[in-house]
Protein backbone atom coordinates (compact mmCIF):
# COMPACT_ATOMS: atom_id res chain seq x y z
CA UNK A 1 0.00 0.00 0.00
CA UNK A 2 0.79 3.51 -0.50
CA UNK A 3 1.61 5.43 2.83
CA UNK A 4 2.05 8.54 4.31
CA UNK A 5 3.35 8.99 7.98
CA UNK A 6 2.76 12.81 8.99
CA UNK A 7 4.63 13.71 11.56
CA UNK A 8 8.59 12.71 11.73
CA UNK A 9 9.09 12.46 15.49
CA UNK A 10 9.95 9.10 17.69
CA UNK A 11 6.33 7.40 17.10
CA UNK A 12 5.90 8.79 13.39
CA UNK A 13 9.34 7.34 12.39
CA UNK A 14 9.12 4.15 14.36
CA UNK A 15 5.90 3.11 12.65
CA UNK A 16 6.59 4.24 9.26
CA UNK A 17 9.79 1.49 10.19
CA UNK A 18 7.31 -1.42 10.52
CA UNK A 19 5.17 0.01 7.33
CA UNK A 20 8.23 -0.41 5.34
CA UNK A 21 9.11 -3.77 7.03
CA UNK A 22 5.41 -4.91 5.95
CA UNK A 23 6.29 -4.38 2.40
CA UNK A 24 4.04 -0.95 1.63
CA UNK A 25 5.32 2.01 -0.03
CA UNK A 26 6.17 4.93 2.71
CA UNK A 27 6.50 8.32 3.10
CA UNK A 28 8.29 10.44 6.42
CA UNK A 29 6.64 13.96 6.19
CA UNK A 30 8.13 16.44 8.76
CA UNK A 31 6.81 19.78 9.26
CA UNK A 32 10.10 21.19 9.20
CA UNK A 33 12.29 21.44 5.65
CA UNK A 34 15.67 21.50 8.21
CA UNK A 35 14.26 18.14 9.95
CA UNK A 36 13.33 16.73 6.85
CA UNK A 37 17.13 17.55 5.36
CA UNK A 38 18.54 16.42 8.91
CA UNK A 39 16.85 13.23 8.50
CA UNK A 40 18.55 12.54 5.23
CA UNK A 41 21.57 13.62 6.39
CA UNK A 42 22.17 11.51 9.03
CA UNK A 43 19.88 8.15 8.09
CA UNK A 44 18.60 8.17 11.28
CA UNK A 45 15.98 9.66 13.29
CA UNK A 46 18.15 11.20 16.64
CA UNK A 47 15.29 10.18 18.74
CA UNK A 48 15.43 6.63 17.60
CA UNK A 49 19.37 6.52 17.87
CA UNK A 50 21.11 3.30 15.97
CA UNK A 51 18.13 2.43 14.38
CA UNK A 52 18.93 2.96 10.49
CA UNK A 53 16.29 4.40 8.05
CA UNK A 54 15.73 2.38 5.55
CA UNK A 55 17.19 3.52 1.50
CA UNK A 56 13.33 2.52 0.45
CA UNK A 57 12.22 5.65 3.37
CA UNK A 58 11.15 8.65 1.32
CA UNK A 59 11.41 11.83 3.21
CA UNK A 60 9.35 15.27 2.14
CA UNK A 61 8.13 18.47 4.25
CA UNK A 62 5.94 18.79 1.09
CA UNK A 63 2.14 18.06 2.35
CA UNK A 64 1.39 17.38 -1.11
CA UNK A 65 2.54 14.19 -0.39
CA UNK A 66 -0.73 12.96 0.88
CA UNK A 67 -2.25 12.75 -2.73
CA UNK A 68 -2.57 9.28 -3.92
CA UNK A 69 -2.09 7.77 -0.29
CA UNK A 70 -3.96 4.81 0.91
CA UNK A 71 -3.75 5.38 4.18
CA UNK A 72 -2.30 8.60 6.06
CA UNK A 73 -1.11 8.21 9.32
CA UNK A 74 -1.52 11.14 11.49
CA UNK A 75 1.48 11.23 14.01
CA UNK A 76 1.82 15.20 15.14
CA UNK A 77 1.61 16.03 18.44
CA UNK A 78 -2.24 16.60 20.03
CA UNK A 79 -2.25 19.89 20.03
CA UNK A 80 -1.14 20.14 16.03
CA UNK A 81 -4.27 17.46 15.01
CA UNK A 82 -6.70 19.99 13.68
CA UNK A 83 -4.14 21.91 12.04
CA UNK A 84 -2.69 18.93 10.40
CA UNK A 85 -6.19 17.19 9.43
CA UNK A 86 -7.28 20.87 7.99
CA UNK A 87 -4.20 20.89 5.79
CA UNK A 88 -4.73 17.45 4.52
CA UNK A 89 -8.58 17.72 3.56
CA UNK A 90 -8.34 18.68 0.33
CA UNK A 91 -5.48 16.67 -0.95
CA UNK A 92 -6.84 13.29 -0.05
CA UNK A 93 -9.53 11.11 -1.84
CA UNK A 94 -12.01 9.81 -0.75
CA UNK A 95 -11.68 6.23 1.14
CA UNK A 96 -7.93 7.17 2.12
CA UNK A 97 -8.30 5.51 5.64
CA UNK A 98 -6.87 8.14 8.39
CA UNK A 99 -5.01 6.63 11.09
CA UNK A 100 -4.33 8.86 14.49
CA UNK A 101 -1.61 7.48 16.98
CA UNK A 102 -1.75 10.82 18.73
CA UNK A 103 -3.31 10.94 22.27
CA UNK A 104 -5.25 13.85 23.51
CA UNK A 105 -8.62 15.73 24.26
CA UNK A 106 -8.78 19.09 22.37
CA UNK A 107 -8.66 21.41 25.40
CA UNK A 108 -10.88 24.22 23.75
CA UNK A 109 -13.49 21.86 21.97
CA UNK A 110 -13.30 18.83 24.54
CA UNK A 111 -13.26 16.95 21.51
CA UNK A 112 -11.41 13.41 21.22
CA UNK A 113 -8.88 13.46 18.03
CA UNK A 114 -10.80 11.38 16.42
CA UNK A 115 -13.56 13.88 16.36
CA UNK A 116 -11.32 16.98 15.79
CA UNK A 117 -10.19 15.21 12.36
CA UNK A 118 -13.54 14.37 11.21
CA UNK A 119 -14.69 18.05 11.29
CA UNK A 120 -11.81 18.82 9.40
CA UNK A 121 -11.90 16.42 7.07
CA UNK A 122 -15.56 15.29 6.88
CA UNK A 123 -17.04 12.33 6.32
CA UNK A 124 -15.22 10.88 3.52
CA UNK A 125 -12.35 9.42 5.11
CA UNK A 126 -13.08 6.56 7.64
CA UNK A 127 -10.60 7.47 10.81
CA UNK A 128 -9.05 4.94 12.84
CA UNK A 129 -7.36 5.70 16.38
CA UNK A 130 -4.42 3.30 16.91
CA UNK A 131 -2.95 3.43 20.47
CA UNK A 132 -1.72 0.94 23.08
CA UNK A 133 1.23 0.13 25.64
CA UNK A 134 3.71 0.79 22.63
CA UNK A 135 7.15 2.91 23.66
CA UNK A 136 8.26 4.51 20.07
CA UNK A 137 11.98 3.52 21.67
CA UNK A 138 10.90 -0.03 21.72
CA UNK A 139 9.03 -0.36 18.59
CA UNK A 140 11.61 0.76 16.30
CA UNK A 141 14.24 -1.67 17.49
CA UNK A 142 11.99 -3.98 16.81
CA UNK A 143 11.15 -5.63 20.35
CA UNK A 144 7.45 -7.34 20.82
CA UNK A 145 4.63 -5.04 21.55
CA UNK A 146 0.60 -4.93 20.82
CA UNK A 147 -1.56 -2.64 20.16
CA UNK A 148 -5.17 -1.88 19.28
CA UNK A 149 -6.83 0.08 16.05
CA UNK A 150 -10.12 1.13 16.95
CA UNK A 151 -12.26 2.07 14.43
CA UNK A 152 -16.41 2.62 13.28
CA UNK A 153 -15.77 1.24 10.30
CA UNK A 154 -15.28 -2.59 10.63
CA UNK A 155 -13.42 -2.28 7.37
CA UNK A 156 -11.26 0.20 7.70
CA UNK A 157 -9.85 -1.47 11.66
CA UNK A 158 -9.05 -4.44 9.58
CA UNK A 159 -7.33 -2.78 7.03
CA UNK A 160 -5.12 -1.22 9.71
CA UNK A 161 -4.66 -4.33 11.40
CA UNK A 162 -3.50 -6.26 8.10
CA UNK A 163 -1.05 -3.04 6.95
CA UNK A 164 0.59 -2.86 10.61
CA UNK A 165 0.80 -6.30 11.90
CA UNK A 166 3.55 -8.51 12.12
CA UNK A 167 5.73 -11.42 14.36
CA UNK A 168 6.99 -8.37 16.29
CA UNK A 169 3.87 -6.32 16.38
CA UNK A 170 0.73 -7.43 17.09
CA UNK A 171 -2.50 -5.48 16.41
CA UNK A 172 -5.83 -6.07 17.87
CA UNK A 173 -9.09 -4.54 16.23
CA UNK A 174 -11.94 -3.15 18.38
CA UNK A 175 -14.56 -1.16 17.97
CA UNK A 176 -15.01 1.36 20.66
CA UNK A 177 -13.28 4.38 19.87
CA UNK A 178 -14.74 6.47 22.53
CA UNK A 179 -13.06 4.21 24.99
CA UNK A 180 -9.84 3.36 23.16
CA UNK A 181 -9.50 7.42 23.10
CA UNK A 182 -10.37 8.68 26.63
CA UNK A 183 -7.63 5.61 27.43
CA UNK A 184 -4.79 7.07 25.99
CA UNK A 185 -5.46 10.38 26.36
CA UNK A 186 -6.44 10.07 30.27
CA UNK A 187 -2.81 7.96 30.87
CA UNK A 188 -1.07 10.34 30.08
CA UNK A 189 -2.40 12.39 33.31
CA UNK A 190 -1.87 10.07 35.75
CA UNK A 191 1.62 8.93 34.43
CA UNK A 192 2.69 12.18 35.15
CA UNK A 193 1.08 11.68 38.65
CA UNK A 194 2.88 8.69 38.85
CA UNK A 195 6.31 10.25 37.89
CA UNK A 196 5.48 13.11 40.66
CA UNK A 197 4.89 10.41 42.90
CA UNK A 198 8.56 8.82 42.34
CA UNK A 199 9.80 12.50 42.82
CA UNK A 200 8.52 12.94 45.86
CA UNK A 201 10.22 9.89 47.47
CA UNK A 202 7.45 7.80 47.86
CA UNK A 203 7.45 4.10 47.53
CA UNK A 204 5.31 1.07 45.42
CA UNK A 205 2.53 0.98 47.62
CA UNK A 206 1.83 4.41 46.60
CA UNK A 207 2.43 4.55 43.13
CA UNK A 208 0.61 1.37 42.76
CA UNK A 209 -2.45 3.27 44.57
CA UNK A 210 -2.69 6.27 42.27
CA UNK A 211 -2.28 3.86 39.22
CA UNK A 212 -5.47 1.75 40.45
CA UNK A 213 -7.42 4.59 41.37
CA UNK A 214 -6.38 6.37 38.21
CA UNK A 215 -7.59 3.65 35.91
CA UNK A 216 -10.90 3.96 38.22
CA UNK A 217 -11.42 7.92 37.12
CA UNK A 218 -10.18 6.76 33.43
CA UNK A 219 -13.00 4.08 33.24
CA UNK A 220 -15.72 6.57 34.88
CA UNK A 221 -15.23 8.98 32.71
CA UNK A 222 -14.90 6.82 29.34
CA UNK A 223 -18.10 4.90 30.64
CA UNK A 224 -20.27 8.28 30.99
CA UNK A 225 -19.12 8.89 27.73
CA UNK A 226 -19.76 6.12 25.65
CA UNK A 227 -16.83 3.45 26.14
CA UNK A 228 -17.24 0.40 27.18
CA UNK A 229 -16.26 -1.03 30.23
CA UNK A 230 -14.26 -4.05 28.57
CA UNK A 231 -11.67 -1.80 27.00
CA UNK A 232 -10.01 0.00 29.80
CA UNK A 233 -8.99 -3.45 31.43
CA UNK A 234 -7.30 -3.73 27.54
CA UNK A 235 -4.23 -2.74 25.81
CA UNK A 236 -5.25 1.24 25.55
CA UNK A 237 -6.89 1.35 28.79
CA UNK A 238 -4.37 -0.74 31.90
CA UNK A 239 -2.30 -1.62 29.13
CA UNK A 240 -1.00 1.89 27.89
CA UNK A 241 -1.04 3.23 32.04
CA UNK A 242 1.19 0.29 33.37
CA UNK A 243 3.88 1.12 30.73
CA UNK A 244 3.66 4.88 30.60
CA UNK A 245 3.15 4.93 34.39
CA UNK A 246 6.07 2.74 35.06
CA UNK A 247 9.04 4.06 32.22
CA UNK A 248 11.86 6.00 31.98
CA UNK A 249 11.33 6.33 28.40
CA UNK A 250 7.47 7.98 28.98
CA UNK A 251 8.36 11.85 28.99
CA UNK A 252 5.09 12.33 31.25
CA UNK A 253 6.70 9.96 33.51
CA UNK A 254 10.44 12.02 33.74
CA UNK A 255 8.33 15.15 33.89
CA UNK A 256 6.35 14.10 37.01
CA UNK A 257 9.58 13.21 38.45
CA UNK A 258 10.89 17.11 37.78
CA UNK A 259 7.62 18.13 39.17
CA UNK A 260 8.04 16.02 42.50
CA UNK A 261 11.45 17.37 43.29
CA UNK A 262 10.29 20.68 43.26
CA UNK A 263 10.48 22.30 39.30
CA UNK A 264 7.60 24.00 38.21
CA UNK A 265 6.25 22.43 35.13
CA UNK A 266 8.01 25.04 32.62
CA UNK A 267 11.28 24.10 34.39
CA UNK A 268 10.57 20.34 33.73
CA UNK A 269 9.94 20.89 30.13
CA UNK A 270 12.80 22.65 29.46
CA UNK A 271 14.89 20.66 31.26
CA UNK A 272 13.78 17.77 28.91
CA UNK A 273 14.69 19.48 26.01
CA UNK A 274 11.60 21.05 25.20
CA UNK A 275 9.90 17.62 24.61
CA UNK A 276 5.98 17.51 24.20
CA UNK A 277 4.74 16.34 27.81
CA UNK A 278 1.16 15.46 26.32
CA UNK A 279 -0.47 14.98 30.13
CA UNK A 280 0.33 18.89 30.73
CA UNK A 281 -2.14 19.50 27.99
CA UNK A 282 -4.58 16.97 28.30
CA UNK A 283 -5.14 18.02 32.10
CA UNK A 284 -6.76 20.55 31.25
CA UNK A 285 -8.74 19.54 28.42
CA UNK A 286 -9.85 15.95 30.67
CA UNK A 287 -10.97 18.44 33.15
CA UNK A 288 -13.06 20.22 31.02
CA UNK A 289 -14.71 16.94 29.40
CA UNK A 290 -15.32 15.99 33.28
CA UNK A 291 -17.16 18.67 34.27
CA UNK A 292 -19.24 18.42 30.70
CA UNK A 293 -20.16 14.88 31.25
CA UNK A 294 -20.44 15.56 35.25
CA UNK A 295 -17.98 13.22 36.23
CA UNK A 296 -15.52 13.28 39.68
CA UNK A 297 -12.36 13.06 38.94
CA UNK A 298 -10.36 14.01 42.38
CA UNK A 299 -6.70 13.06 40.48
CA UNK A 300 -6.88 14.80 37.23
CA UNK A 301 -8.86 17.55 38.73
CA UNK A 302 -5.52 17.65 41.60
CA UNK A 303 -3.29 17.57 38.65
CA UNK A 304 -4.70 20.54 36.95
CA UNK A 305 -4.49 22.58 40.19
CA UNK A 306 -0.50 21.65 40.79
CA UNK A 307 -0.36 22.48 36.57
CA UNK A 308 -2.59 25.61 35.86
CA UNK A 309 -3.21 27.04 39.43
CA UNK A 310 0.07 26.44 41.76
CA UNK A 311 -1.74 24.35 44.00
CA UNK A 312 1.82 23.30 46.15
CA UNK A 313 2.17 19.31 45.33
CA UNK A 314 2.27 18.58 48.74
CA UNK A 315 -0.74 20.07 49.34
CA UNK A 316 -1.95 18.30 46.64
CA UNK A 317 -1.22 14.73 47.86
CA UNK A 318 -2.62 15.42 51.12
CA UNK A 319 -5.86 16.65 50.03
CA UNK A 320 -6.52 13.22 48.35
CA UNK A 321 -5.34 11.27 51.13
CA UNK A 322 -7.99 13.04 53.59
CA UNK A 323 -10.74 13.08 51.10
CA UNK A 324 -14.23 11.87 52.59
CA UNK A 325 -14.59 7.65 53.14
CA UNK A 326 -16.06 6.43 49.81
CA UNK A 327 -16.70 2.65 48.64
CA UNK A 328 -14.07 1.09 46.29
CA UNK A 329 -17.04 -0.38 44.34
CA UNK A 330 -18.85 1.94 42.59
CA UNK A 331 -22.36 -0.38 43.41
CA UNK A 332 -24.73 -0.66 46.17
CA UNK A 333 -24.93 -2.78 49.11
CA UNK A 334 -26.94 -5.89 48.29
Amino acid sequence: MNVTVLGSGAWGTALALVLIENGNQVTLWSYFKEESDRLKQLGENPMLEGVKLPETLMLTYDINCVAGSDVVVMATPSFAVRSTARKLAPLVKSGTILVNVAKGIEKETSLRLSQVITEEVGEKCPVVVLCGPTHAEEVGRGIPSAIVAASESRMAAHVVQELFMNERFRVYASPDVIGVEIGAAMKNVIALCAGVIDGMGFGDNTRAMLVTRGLTEIARLGTALGGKQSSFAGLAGVGDLIVTCTSMNSRNHRAGILLGQGKTIEEAIEEMGGAVVEGYYAAASARGLAQKAGVEMPISEAAYQVLYEGLDIREAFLGLMTRSKKDEIEDTWL
